[in-house]
């Protein structure tokens, strides 16, 4: 495979760098809070390998670009949760459908999206907000506070929950699932006894059963949607 290259996209607001690999439909791949680092790096490459064009753009480049931290010390988990609270989701929400206007420039046809943690919860806006064409979540927080916009939801959109994640207690699990398992475009898979970060490689939540399941539902889903 390939290594990636480092594109630049540009907004009204001015540009950012994405990670690229890959040829085919797109899929933005959106970053956890520890901006484009290896761990996002890689699984741009691991959907790249699968057929298609993978961008990962820099969401935290109005705070400062090009950040990469890992998820292996408090001190860069500190960082992180700073600059997520400094993340203004609207805008990032913005730059996600540029970054799917890009993709579509570049003659790959349809254009999906997924993400990740902090990613999970812009996957969710980026289905109710943009035109993906097929957007995944895995583990997003606080989806529960924007249900209101899920009678926007014109693409399918598939949900990963983990049952016993830290950041998203059971009560909001449960207004989640309530809210959207009727919705005619959106499937919902929860995991049983994993925590947040159940797929991320190396992390220390990773469940190796549970990442294979649910990465195994989110190629079938693309695959079906986007090829």
């Amino acid at each position: 495979m390939a290594t990636g290259e480092q594109v630049t996209i540009k907004t009204p607001d001015g540009e950012f760098m994405a990670y690229q690999n890959g040829e085919g439909p797109a899929i933005v791949v959106i970053q956890e809070i520890f901006g484009v680092n290896q761990v996002m790096r890689d699984l741009t490459d691991h959907y790249a390998a699968q057929g298609f064009t993978a961008i990962c753009p820099d969401l935290f480049w109005r705070i400062k670009p090009g950040i990469q931290l890992t998820d292996k010390t408090e001190e860069e988990w500190q960082q992180a949760f700073d600059y997520m609270n400094q993340f203004d989701i609207d805008k990032g929400v913005d730059d996600i459908g540029e970054t799917l206007r890009y993709a579509r420039r570049q003659g790959g046809g349809k254009a999906g999206a997924v993400g990740y943690c902090l990613g999970g919860l812009l996957a969710y806006l980026t289905a109710c907000r943009t035109g993906s064409d097929a957007t995944v979540g895995y583990y997003g927080v606080n989806i529960d506070k924007y249900l209101g916009e899920a009678k926007t939801i014109a693409k399918p959109l598939m949900l990963h929950i983990a049952a016993e994640d830290r950041f998203v207690d059971k009560d909001a699990q449960k207004t989640v699932m309530d809210a959207l398992k009727d919705h005619d475009q959106v499937t919902l898979h929860r995991y049983e006894g994993v925590d947040h970060a159940f797929a991320r490689p190396g992390g220390e939540h990773f469940d190796a059963k549970a990442a294979e399941n649910a990465n195994a539902r989110t190629r079938a889903f693309f695959q079906s949607h986007l090829g």
